[in-house]
C-alpha cells in the first residue's frame, strides 16, 4: 500500500514560506531602492552645489585677474608718462643724487643695527633738494586717479622715493615684486586680500588695493634703472565683483532649494509608489495562492492514482533496440508504400493523357452533332427536346474534362509529396548492415530537419547553414535520432514565432554541429539538470524528459560531447563535437 503524500499540507507550508521570503525581499529591495534614490538625490544636490560654488569662485577669480591686468596696464602707462615727462628734469638728477648715498655700509652691519642705519640714510635722501620738486610733480599726476601711493626703488633695492616720505630708505631687495621687476625686467602685480594701509600720517583706512612693481627704463633705452611701485585703490571695483558673485550665489541657493524640494517630493512619490506596488503584489500573490491551492487539491487525488499505476518508470529507457525496431518497421512501411504510390502515379498520368486525347474528338463530335440537329426541321417536338438536352450536356463536356484534369493534377502533387515523405522516412530510419558506415552529416541533418518540420509549430522557422564536411564513420540512424531530438528541443524552447538555425563546420579534429534557437534561454538553476533522465520543463503530458538524455548518450557513444551556451531571454546554442575518427561502441 503506497503511503499517502500530503501534497496540500506541503504546498501550504511551502507557499507560506515562499510568500514570506517574497514579502521580506520586496520590503528589503524597496528599502534599498528608497535609500539609493535618496542618497542619489543628496549626492546630486551636493555635486551641484560644489559645481556652482566652483563656478562662482572661477568667475570671481577671472574678474579679479581681469581687474589686475587692466590696472597693471594703467600703472604702466602712468609710469611711462611720469618717466618721459620728468626724466630729464627730475628723475635722472634725483636718481644720481640718491645713489651717491652709501647704503652698503648699512648692509655690512648686524641685523639689529641695520634699521637705524637705513633710517639715517633715508633722512639723507629726504634732505636732497630735488626731492620736493619730484614729490610735487608726482602728487600732481596722482590727483584725480585711483592711485594713492607711488614708490621708486633703485637697483640696490632701496626705496629712494615714496609719497609716504617715512618709507624712504627702506630695504625692498627681498620682496618678490622688486626681484621680478629689477632682476627679470617683468611687471609684477598682485591683489592682496584686505589689509590696513596708512593712507596719510594722520589716519588709517582699510582698503583693497592693487600693487604693481614695474621695471623703470631710461627713456629711449631698454636699460632698467629702477623699479616703479604703484598702489591703486580697488575697493569699489572689488565690491562690485563681490556683489555680482553674491547675486550669482543667491540665484544658486534658490535653485538648490528648489531642487531639494523637488527631490523631497520625488522621494515621497517613490515611497508612495513602493507601498502601492507592495499591496498590489501581495494581493496578486494571495490570489495566486488561492488558485493554486484549488488546483493542488484537485491534483492530489490524480497524483495518488497515477502513483499506484506507475511502479517502474524511474529507470533509463533502453532506446537503441526500440529505435532499431521502429526503424525496421518504418523502412518496411516505406517500402510497401513505394509500389502502390508508383503504379498510382502511373495510372494518374495515363488518365490525364487519356483525357487529353479524348478532348479533341469529343469537341469535334459535339460540333457535328449540333450542326445536324440545327439542320433537321422536320423532327417532332419530343425529339427536339431530347436533342436540346443532349446539346446542353455536350456543351458542358469541355469544362468537365478540364476540371477532371485539374483534380488529377492535384492528386499527382499530393502523391509527389507522399513520395518525398516516404524517401525522407526511409533515409532517416535506414539501418545499415554494418554498425558504422561512412555518412555525410549534411544529408543526415537535412533529413532530420525535414522530419522535424512535421512536429514543430508552424511559426518556428528552420534555417540551415551547412559548410562542406568530410564523410564521418558513424551510426547514421543513431545520429539522426540525436539531431532530431536537439532540433525539436530547440523549437519547444520558443514561445510564439522564432528561428532554429542548424549549422555545420569542420576543424582539424572535429565536425561541429550547432543548433541555435531564439527561445527564452535556460535559467542557471535549470542548466545543470537538462541532461538528467525524466527532467523536463514542459507541461505534464507534453514531454517525457528523455530527448536530451538520449542525444547526449548517442553523441558520447560516438566519442563526442555536447556543449551548451545559453542567455536567458536571448536563446540557447547546443554545439555537438564529433571527432573525425569516431569511436562508436
Amino acid at each position: 500500500m503506497l503511503s499517502r503524500f500530503k501534497l496540500t499540507e506541503h504546498f501550504s507550508i511551502g507557499s507560506f514560506a515562499i510568500m514570506g521570503v517574497i514579502a521580506v525581499t520586496l520590503i528589503y529591495f524597496h528599502s534599498r531602492q528608497s535609500n539609493f534614490f535618496e542618497s542619489a538625490q543628496t549626492e546630486e544636490i551636493r555635486l551641484t552645489r560644489e559645481t556652482q560654488i566652483q563656478a562662482i569662485s572661477r568667475v570671481e577669480e577671472v574678474a579679479r585677474r581681469n581687474l589686475l591686468n587692466s590696472q597693471e596696464s594703467a600703472h604702466v602707462n602712468l609710469m611711462r608718462l611720469l618717466v618721459h615727462a620728468l626724466w630729464t628734469s627730475h628723475f635722472e638728477p634725483f636718481l644720481a643724487q640718491a645713489q651717491g648715498i652709501d647704503i652698503d655700509r648699512c648692509r655690512a652691519l648686524s641685523v639689529d643695527a641695520q634699521p637705524a642705519c637705513l633710517a639715517m640714510q633715508g633722512n639723507a635722501i629726504r634732505a636732497l633738494p630735488s626731492l620736493v620738486a619730484l614729490d610735487t610733480e608726482v602728487r600732481a599726476a596722482m590727483r584725480g586717479s585711483s592711485v594713492f601711493r607711488v614708490k621708486v626703488h633703485d637697483l640696490r633695492g632701496i626705496t629712494i622715493y615714496s609719497t609716504e616720505l617715512a618709507q624712504i630708505g627702506s630695504d625692498t631687495s627681498t620682496s618678490a615684486g622688486w626681484i621680478g621687476a629689477a632682476r627679470h625686467g617683468k611687471a609684477v602685480s598682485e591683489l592682496p586680500v584686505r589689509d590696513a594701509l596708512r593712507i596719510s600720517s594722520v589716519a588709517e583706512d582699510t582698503r583693497e588695493f592693487i600693487i604693481s612693481h614695474l621695471p623703470m627704463a631710461k627713456p629711449g633705452t631698454d636699460r632698467v634703472v629702477g623699479v616703479f611701485e604703484v598702489h591703486a585703490d580697488a575697493t569699489v571695483l572689488m565690491r562690485q565683483i563681490r556683489a555680482a558673485s553674491q547675486v550669482f550665489q543667491n540665484a544658486t541657493d534658490d535653485n538648490l532649494q528648489r531642487a531639494t524640494r523637488q527631490a523631497h517630493d520625488a522621494q515621497e512619490q517613490v515611497e508612495r509608489s513602493g507601498r502601492i506596488q507592495f499591496v498590489v503584489v501581495a494581493s496578486l500573490l494571495a490570489m495566486l495562492y488561492v488558485l493554486l491551492l484549488a488546483i493542488v487539491r484537485r491534483s492530489q487525488d490524480v497524483i495518488h492514482q497515477q502513483a499506484r499505476e506507475s511502479q517502474a518508470h524511474q529507470q533509463r529507457l533502453v532506446q537503441t533496440e526500440k529505435l532499431a525496431t521502429l526503424g525496421q518497421m518504418v523502412v518496411s512501411v516505406a517500402h510497401q508504400l513505394k509500389t502502390p504510390l508508383a503504379f498510382s502515379k502511373s495510372n494518374v498520368f495515363t488518365a490525364i493523357r487519356s483525357l487529353d486525347n479524348m478532348a479533341d474528338p469529343i469537341e469535334r463530335s459535339a460540333y457535328r452533332f449540333k450542326r445536324e440537329v440545327a439542320g433537321d426541321q422536320d423532327a417532332t417536338v419530343p425529339h427536339d427536346l431530347h436533342d436540346l438536352q443532349l446539346i446542353s450536356a455536350i456543351d458542358k463536356i469541355p469544362d468537365e474534362l478540364q476540371t477532371a484534369r485539374e483534380m488529377l493534377g492535384d492528386v499527382l502533387i499530393g502523391m509527389d509529396q507522399m513520395s518525398e515523405l516516404v524517401n525522407h522516412l526511409h533515409s532517416f530510419t535506414r539501418l545499415d548492415k554494418a554498425k558504422t558506415a561512412s555518412v555525410h552529416l549534411n544529408h543526415t541533418l537535412a533529413t532530420a530537419m525535414y522530419i522535424a518540420k512535421s512536429v514543430i509549430p508552424g511559426k518556428v522557422r528552420l534555417v540551415e547553414a551547412f559548410e562542406d564536411l568530410p564523410a564521418l564513420e558513424c551510426n547514421g540512424s543513431q545520429l539522426n535520432q540525436a539531431f532530431l531530438n536537439l532540433i525539436v528541443n530547440a523549437a519547444q524552447a520558443i514561445r510564439g514565432s522564432g528561428t532554429v538555425t542548424v549549422s555545420t563546420r569542420c576543424d582539424r579534429e572535429h565536425i561541429v554541429v550547432c543548433v541555435v534557437d531564439t527561445g527564452s534561454g535556460i535559467p542557471n538553476h535549470t542548466l545543470p539538470h537538462i541532461f538528467d533522465p525524466y527532467f523536463t520543463t514542459q507541461p505534464p503530458g507534453e514531454g517525457a524528459g528523455l530527448g536530451l538524455t538520449i542525444a547526449k548518450s548517442i553523441v558520447a557513444d560516438h566519442g563526442g560531447q555536447i556543449v551548451v551556451d545559453t542567455v536567458v531571454g536571448v536563446g540557447s546554442r547546443f554545439k555537438v563535437y564529433l571527432p573525425l575518427r569516431a569511436a562508436n561502441k
